[in-house]
């Protein structure tokens, strides 16, 4: 993970009780109403989601912010990744705050641009570098999304990462997908390309474990990234599912393995997995491959539903889960007060190549 240092705030904020957090929040939020934004992720946990003014997936929660051009002290309730993409999108008067700066996303920090640059020289030594057009998923960090944007790449997001592919297949000879491995291969399959046109890319190995053949003739080459959440969904849990139950219908994120999003039903990004089971018919059974929170409140939300998780246990995104009520109140404190802790920055020459490779997905 990202090295940041987060201070000890103490025990006057860890101990104390969950109802005592939310009333002084709630009583923060008021004081500063009209400069805070308050967002949340849709895996955050219920004590601090509730307290958001808005919550969705990452790039819809950036957007956000550059949107409300008045609020000028925006606490994101998210990973790293996703606070510097609201700094990059934001403008000059609003400053952009993670209440935990331990919170890190394992997957972006699976590919880092030193490691990037070197693939390409390598890859260089095999076939013509210019025609081999890098795309990144929004989960990743500000200096990947850099070295996407000034290499004439796009951003994609689980959403729309099969329209993203398609544009740089047409683009150029070949893609360069990166971080995750599991979304790019689940997108090329639905733009129907053959398996031994996709290549992984194994982090530190000559050519990435490829002989130069194989370069050659693939269309596709993914970095070998992976969501530590997703991972844990498994092939044996859809089929158990089925042997179960044959109605169930099984709805995953397409960051799980392609065993798993071939088996399923349906597949998608969280706000597609909210929106199948909002217009699905009273009773319908779910059984859902995405972190554990976003299921609860499914099921919260949704009592007219048969909703469960895929999966047998706790799918966990444990380093959001480092956003509790007390790190929230406690920004919140300093920020009353005037004072600027956990500000996510992103320098102004990365943040202007960031910019261009997400302004090109949104052109797509």
């Amino acid at each position: 993970m990202t090295s940041l240092v987060q201070v000890d705030i103490g025990a006057a904020y860890l101990e104390q009780a969950e109802d005592t957090l939310h009333r002084r929040i709630l009583s923060r939020k008021e004081e500063l109403a009209d400069r805070l934004l308050l967002l949340a992720h849709h895996y955050q946990q219920e004590a601090v989601f509730r307290h958001a003014d808005a919550t969705g997936d990452s790039l819809k929660l950036a957007r956000i912010a550059a949107e409300n051009r008045e609020k000028s002290l925006i606490v994101f309730c998210g990973v790293h990744f996703m606070a510097e993409s609201a700094d990059i999108l934001t403008n000059e008067g609003q400053r952009v705050f993670l209440p935990d700066l331990r919170a890190g996303c394992p997957m972006a920090d699976m590919a880092t641009r030193p490691e990037v640059e070197w693939a390409f020289a390598e890859l260089g030594q095999v076939i013509d570098a210019d025609g081999l057009v890098p795309v990144t998923y929004v989960n990743s960090s500000a200096a990947i999304k850099a070295l996407v944007g000034e290499r004439g790449g796009s951003v994609c997001t689980s959403s729309n990462a099969e329209r993203v592919l398609q544009w740089a297949l047409a683009k150029g000879e070949r893609v360069f997908f990166f971080p995750d491995e599991h979304l790019g291969r689940n997108s090329a399959a639905a733009i129907g390309l053959a398996e031994a046109e996709v290549i992984l890319w194994r982090r530190g190995r000559p050519l990435g474990g490829n002989d130069p053949e194989a370069v050659k003739r693939a269309r596709v080459i993914l970095w070998d990234g992976y969501c530590t959440v997703h991972m844990q969904f498994s092939a044996a849990h859809v089929e158990a599912w089925r042997a179960r139950d044959p109605r169930v219908r099984i709805i995953v994120h397409p960051e799980c393995r392609r065993e798993v999003v071939s088996r399923a039903d349906q597949y998608g990004s969280t706000e597609a997995i909210i929106k199948a089971i909002e217009q699905a018919p009273p009773g319908s059974k779910w059984a859902v491959g995405t972190e554990i929170n976003l299921v609860r409140r499914l099921q919260a939300r949704h009592p007219e539903q048969d909703i469960h998780s895929l999966s047998p246990f706790q799918c966990l995104c444990s380093t959001m889960y480092r956003i509790k009520p007390a790190y929230l109140l406690w920004i919140l404190d300093h920020l009353a007060a005037g004072r600027e802790v956990n500000r996510i920055t992103v320098p102004a020459v990365t943040a202007a190549s960031a910019r261009l490779a997400l302004e090109r997905m949104l052109a797509i």
